[in-house]
């Protein structure tokens, strides 16, 4: 069992990531202070509005902000996207025309992006109005520089995608490093193809945004680590202001894009969210490094190590067994704050085509940066665990989890 020695041992042992992160979280804290005071937040800002959402000073001093901290152009961060997938989904289909060609680079993108791409039929896929896929797979974990140049030198390219967490695949996530120089090659190829990368799991998490290295849009969710657990709902898109234009036109409608879009009170809790973000993404990767030695020295594998540089809030247990997985899923559930009575079970869910497991005891349903644990019930049975408002509750959960498995076994 783990007991209050061998956790002692461990915290330790963590202590110099730990203070790494303390250090990550004071860089984040100043950035977005300064921003909140650049554009004078005031408590007049927290004020709703309803119906067209006309004039709307709250809205836009949250836009302006999420610009500034993520280093874009513009920003378009509104309550009516339902999620990340939603917002990635607005901008492909604002940025991409019929017999346009979408090119992901790092691989099949997450499952819920299948029937938006037309990787799996819908009558409302991008494959429905004719505009073409093609994706090409990591080597190693690396972008395949030879064919990525290839492919541009001798096809038409509207829009290339980049996925920075590894969602349900077994490959790690992708860090600024890597994506620096694979957009310094295409751009001596192509100067003029949209470059836009899935940023969801990896706000705050390393001091580059994509963004700096040449990307023009980056795409993320609000119940994931921007938001903080405060906002509950919602996600942003952030880069070239023509490009992010165009995504407001999406999402609204010609002509009024940006300008239109009740708030309905959700002012307050993006701005809070977004300031509580630098100190619960902290305690989310604290929570992560934890889980990985302690998993790690039971005996199980994990990725990455708790010692390895991290590029997301995520956290594999590879268990290889599917029993190990639902035992440590519903473990996550038993100790979390809310629903701790429920008891999770594999079941299909939509936009994925395996069965998954799913713990999320959270405040916001399917809140991401709350302690939450998933996988899809498929080989060989990882434990996607991500999230912990604070480090010491992510510390009592994880620990009761990983105790329940060595009582079952």
């Amino acid at each position: 069992m783990l007991n209050e020695k061998i956790i002692n041992q461990a915290e330790e042992k963590c202590l110099p990531i730990f203070k790494q992160i303390d250090s990550n979280e004071a860089y984040f804290s100043k950035l977005v202070l300064d921003a909140f005071h650049k554009y004078n937040v005031s408590e007049n800002h927290f004020n709703m509005t309803t119906g067209y959402g006309y004039n709307d000073l709250g809205r836009e001093v949250i836009e302006n902000i999420y610009a500034e901290v993520l280093k874009g152009e513009a920003a378009l961060v509104r309550n009516q996207f339902i999620s990340g997938s939603h917002a990635l989904s607005t901008a492909l289909f604002a940025l991409l025309r019929p017999n346009d060609t979408l090119l992901s680079i790092s691989g099949t993108p997450y499952d819920t992006l299948h029937e938006v791409i037309g990787i799996k039929d819908n009558p409302s896929s991008l494959k429905s109005f004719n505009i073409n896929y093609e994706q090409i797979d990591l080597i190693n974990n690396n972008f395949d520089e030879t064919k990525i140049i290839n492919t541009l030198k001798t096809k038409k390219i509207k829009l290339i995608a980049i996925q920075r967490s590894k969602g349900y695949s077994t490959r790690k996530s992708i860090d600024i490093k890597s994506i620096a120089s694979i957009i310094t090659k295409i751009r001596e190829i192509d100067k003029d193809v949209i470059i836009m990368v899935d940023n969801c799991y990896c706000e705050f998490v390393e001091q580059t945004s994509p963004l700096e290295v040449g990307a023009d849009l980056i795409v993320g969710s609000l119940i994931k680590n921007l938001g903080a657990s405060i906002a509950s709902n919602g996600a942003y898109i952030v880069g070239k202001k023509k490009l992010v234009d165009l995504c407001g036109e999406r999402l609204n409608l010609p002509g009024e894009g940006k300008d239109v879009g009740p708030t309905l009170g959700a002012n307050k809790s993006f701005l809070q969210g977004l300031f509580f973000a630098p100190s619960v993404v902290a305690s989310a990767l604290k929570t992560a490094v934890l889980t990985s030695y302690l998993a790690s020295f039971l005996g199980f594998k994990v990725e990455p190590l708790y010692n390895d540089k991290r590029v997301d809030i995520v956290q594999n247990i590879i268990f290889n067994d599917k029993d190990k997985l639902i035992k440590y899923v519903q473990a996550i559930q038993k100790n979390s704050p809310i629903d701790s009575n429920s008891l999770p079970l594999p079941a299909p869910m939509p936009g994925y085509d395996d069965e998954v497991i799913m713990a999320s005891g959270s405040f916001t349903q399917g809140s991401s940066i709350e302690l939450s644990c998933d996988g899809p019930l498929r080989e060989p049975y990882i434990a996607y665990q991500q999230g912990g408002i604070t480090y010491n509750y992510g510390k009592l959960i994880i620990i009761e989890a990983l105790n329940s498995l060595l009582e079952n076994n």
